[in-house]
């Protein structure tokens, strides 16, 4: 196990009606704040009204960003910027999924950044120095961003989708209310199932082979999206699954399972490449690249961790090892074709000549992966599998 600090401040209410923990904790955010939200939908069920009503009894004066899209964009965080400087705000509430609390995290940060907030995502982790505090109500299970220090933007001019990661940029509190998420339309559900599979698979898949705790964690986790994943589609409003997977979301990527061990991430700076450049869902992104990334580096000297991955989480057993491997592989793909994905980057827009311009997104700052390093004929191959 390699040495590793970790930290995660953050304050969860799990649960039934744990919206109404929400006035006491306002305190955190001080007497003015931006309360950021998507395109809609929290007033189509009432949850706007729940949350402005909290606020104003407790005499928060709010103002609003509202119309964050998925693959949000710089642009809304610019404007965010702009509303927290012009009316001097204390801190955020963001209510939503991942994209909502990532544009309200990188508004949080670039608040004190001088330059344009595009700058944090370009000079690094290290350009964030300070955050305005920040709430979360999650309506979306699938992007662990209510209990992480990481932010997804994208760029709309540039055509890029870039991170960065801070432990300022972690809520002060999460409220986790897996009702909440009865809502979510099929396509949305399956999509962040598939989502909270690929940040387990991207810290399970690790050079790094002492890490026995962890790896026995992740295949938990991974068994637990293997079993609620469809029952949550049958049964939307099944309370129980809901719950399972909103809470292995968060539990996903809040740093647990990458301490002590080095993750992988390459798939996911693939299909950011895919997304900047064709607006795909993340989740449907990484479906259809998952696959055909695992077929791409399964060989003589990684075959024992798709072995492992086989047997543990979809307890396949032989003799031959190389065919437990790619049976592993092929019992993914079939999981996500069960959840509704597609199966080909064509399906969702992308045309072979786009997959040159794709690959060299991919590797515009170097070579990606950890589990095995990939290059641009590396990224060029997994996408043309994928095609």
């Amino acid at each position: 196990m390699l040495d590793f600090q970790y930290l995660c401040p953050t304050k969860i209410f799990f649960g039934r009606k744990s919206l109404q923990h929400l006035g006491a904790e306002l305190s955190w955010l001080g007497r003015r704040v931006l309360f950021v939200y998507g395109q809609g939908s929290i007033k189509k069920t009432g949850l706007y009204d729940s949350v402005t009503d909290i606020l104003m009894r407790h005499d928060i004066e709010y103002y609003e960003l509202s119309g964050v899209q998925p693959n949000p964009r710089i642009s809304q965080v610019r404007h965010g910027i702009d509303l927290c400087r012009e009316y001097d705000l204390d801190g955020l509430i963001a209510v939503g999924g991942g994209s909502v609390i990532d544009t309200a995290k990188t508004i949080a940060t670039g608040v004190y950044h001088k330059g344009d907030p595009w700058e944090l995502f370009l000079l690094g982790d290290t350009s964030v120095k300070k955050a305005l505090p920040l709430g979360t109500v999650l309506t979306f299970a699938g992007t662990g961003s209510e209990m992480n220090g990481n932010a997804v933007i994208s760029n709309e001019e540039t055509a890029e989708k870039l991170a960065i990661h801070h432990d300022l940029l972690r809520p002060k509190f999460s409220i986790l209310d897996p009702s909440l998420t009865f809502t979510m339309s099929p396509s949305q559900t399956a999509a962040g199932v598939v989502d909270i599979f690929s940040h387990i698979l991207e810290q399970y898949f690790s050079p790094t082979k002492q890490a026995f705790l962890q790896d026995r964690i992740a295949e938990g986790l991974l068994q637990t999206c293997i079993r609620y994943g469809p029952l949550v589609l049958a049964q939307p409003t099944q309370y129980e699954a809901r719950a399972q997977l909103m809470w292995t979301s968060s539990v996903a990527l809040n740093g647990l399972l990458g301490c002590g061990r080095m993750s992988d991430w390459a798939t996911h700076g693939i299909e950011h490449a895919v997304s900047a450049l064709y607006d795909v869902t993340h989740g449907v992104g990484l479906a259809i690249l998952i696959p055909s990334w695992m077929e791409h580096v399964l060989m003589e000297e990684t075959q024992w961790k798709f072995v492992e991955y086989a047997q543990n989480v979809w307890q396949i057993h032989g003799a031959d090892s190389s065919r437990v491997a790619q049976k592993g592989i092929e019992k993914t793909r079939e999981f996500f074709v069960q959840l509704g994905m597609p199966t080909t980057l064509r399906e969702v827009g992308v045309q072979a000549h786009g997959l040159e311009k794709i690959a060299e997104k991919t590797v515009q700052r170097g070579e990606i992966g950890k589990f095995k390093k990939l290059g641009k004929h590396d990224v060029l191959a997994i996408l043309k599998k994928a095609l």
